[in-house]
């Protein structure tokens, strides 16, 4: 295996080729784009110099003649995977985000209409109730994609305290008696015929408004107190204060990813994190114990003592959820023709839409939702990885995480890895709130694709017959033969 080949200073280049030491501007045109791995680009390897004699094992052409390992062929796959993840063109990355969130939009609203559809039809005058909830609130969602789009990065910056303190505010509002019960769980404001989750909402604030706090921090996140404050205290606090209060394990659980991955890309020590991690293991054990409801959820999750029988039976839910999965097969029963949705699956539009799902497109529909999952992450790892503000990376990764963290929590749960926490599968289960400010999240992932991809350069034409970019005109003068304005002038007086 090769080891990549470290870049010469400025000054040593300018040494070798006996021009001096190069300008500032002309070491950034020359040197590539840092990467976020130590692998060897094909731009690192230097082409063998004309008229030189072909090494051993080599051919005239300077390919080797010798085959490969294994290993050195699963590297360079390796390689490509990783280059097509980083340097994808910030021209396309825009419309990945976006691609991927309307289609796991669009087939979300088709699911929650399959899956609903049997228990409103009996309990309302329609069956298309949820259905055309669920699209106001996608309609609603993709206008303020548009509208952050257009709002200046500055601007979503001051506004990050705003944010936090009106989302802590509303989570405050829950325990007053606008404030709504559902399942146990005490998350909800009901105004009139609309029901909010300010959880849900809190959890762009506090990306947003940590990423503004650590990137004006920097280095500083090294040290413990910067790392705490106010991020942490009170920031996170707080908020995490009203959720448990709410008896909402499953929404802290994701705040808890939230903060963790801030704070790992803002650059705080790992040791922190080992603390960190046992004493939030230590407070999710003590929430279930403390809970009679967690506590024989997680009992029915392990299959310990009678948790699985009575008329209380917790299993029932996450065995039907299997069923679903296991009758889909290949290809699935068909869209709409669900057999556990007849109320064998209770409020199968909400955290268990994806056994539906499995249930109807089968193993096929399944892998495509994954796989749109995948293309959303790699349209925000491309932001990140390409971005060269703090603030842009951080909270890009912040809302990367709150999205497939929460998706890989979801899928975990209806397949019987994790426990049932409560956890939606974002774009697809039935929620406006949800709904609303994930779309809102990645609206800020897409404004900063859209300004990468204006400051870009244009993509260089490709000539017909070849696989080439085309190469630039050459005019006489040129970058190896610089010629001084004296010269110039004699000519034009000549």
């Amino acid at each position: 295996m090769r080891t990549p080949r470290l870049p010469s200073s400025p000054s040593d280049e300018g040494s070798r080729s006996g021009e001096g030491p190069r300008s500032g501007d002309e070491v950034a045109a020359a040197e590539p784009r840092p990467h976020l791995r130590a692998v060897e680009d094909a731009r690192d390897v230097e082409d063998p110099a004309e008229g030189a004699e072909p090494a051993p094992g080599q051919d005239a052409a300077g390919a080797s003649a010798v085959r490969r390992p294994t290993g050195g062929r699963v590297h360079d796959a390796v390689g490509r995977f990783w280059s097509f993840v980083e340097d994808g063109r910030p021209h396309t990355t825009f419309w990945m985000l976006f691609g991927s969130s309307f289609a796991l939009t669009v087939i979300g609203a088709v699911m929650v209409l399959s899956s609903s559809a049997i228990e409103t039809v009996g309990s309302t005058t329609t069956a298309y109730g949820l259905f055309l909830r669920q699209a106001m609130w996608a309609v609603v969602g993709f206008a303020g994609i548009f509208a952050v789009v257009l709002m200046p990065q500055r601007l979503l910056q001051r506004i990050a305290w705003p944010l936090l303190i009106v989302t802590v505010l509303g989570l405050a509002l829950v325990l007053s008696p606008l404030g709504h019960e559902v399942n146990g769980n005490r998350n909800w404001l009901r105004m009139g015929p609309i029901n909010v989750q300010p959880a849900e909402f809190a959890k762009l604030a506090l990306i947003v408004w940590a990423g503004s706090v650590l990137a004006r921090k920097g280095r500083l996140v090294g040290q413990l107190q910067h790392a705490v404050i106010p991020v942490i205290f009170p920031g996170a606090a707080s908020i995490l204060l009203f959720i448990m209060i709410g008896r909402d394990l499953g929404t802290a659980l994701i705040f808890g990813v939230i903060v963790a991955t801030v704070l790992f890309v803002a650059g705080t020590k790992v040791r922190y994190f080992v603390v960190a991690a046992s004493l939030g293991v230590l407070g999710a054990v003590i929430g279930v114990i403390t809970s009679p409801n967690r506590l024989a959820r997680v009992s029915a999750w392990l299959d310990i003592g009678d948790a699985c029988e009575g008329s209380g039976d917790l299993c029932y839910q996450a065995q039907h959820g299997l069923y679903a999965l296991a009758s889909g097969g290949w290809w699935g029963v068909g869209l709409g023709q669900s057999r556990q949705k007849w109320n064998y699956i209770p409020e199968a539009e909400n955290d268990f839409i994806f056994t539906i799902l499995g249930e109807e497109l089968g193993l096929l529909g399944a892998l495509t939702v994954v796989v749109l999952y995948g293309v959303l992450a790699i349209g925000m790892f491309r932001v990140a990885a390409r971005a060269d503000s703090r603030f842009v990376k951080i909270t890009t990764l912040g809302i990367m995480s709150w999205v497939i963290g929460q998706t890989f929590i979801n899928l975990g749960m209806v397949t019987g890895l994790l426990p049932v926490i409560g956890v939606p599968l974002p774009f697809i289960s039935y929620g406006g709130s949800s709904l609303t400010s994930t779309l809102l999240a990645v609206g800020v992932v897409m404004s900063f694709a859209h300004r990468q991809r204006r400051s870009a350069p244009p993509a260089d034409p490709e000539p017909e017959g070849t696989g080439e970019p085309a190469s630039p005109p050459t005019d006489s003068v040129t970058a190896e033969e610089p010629v001084s304005t004296t010269s110039m002038r004699r000519t034009t007086t000549s």
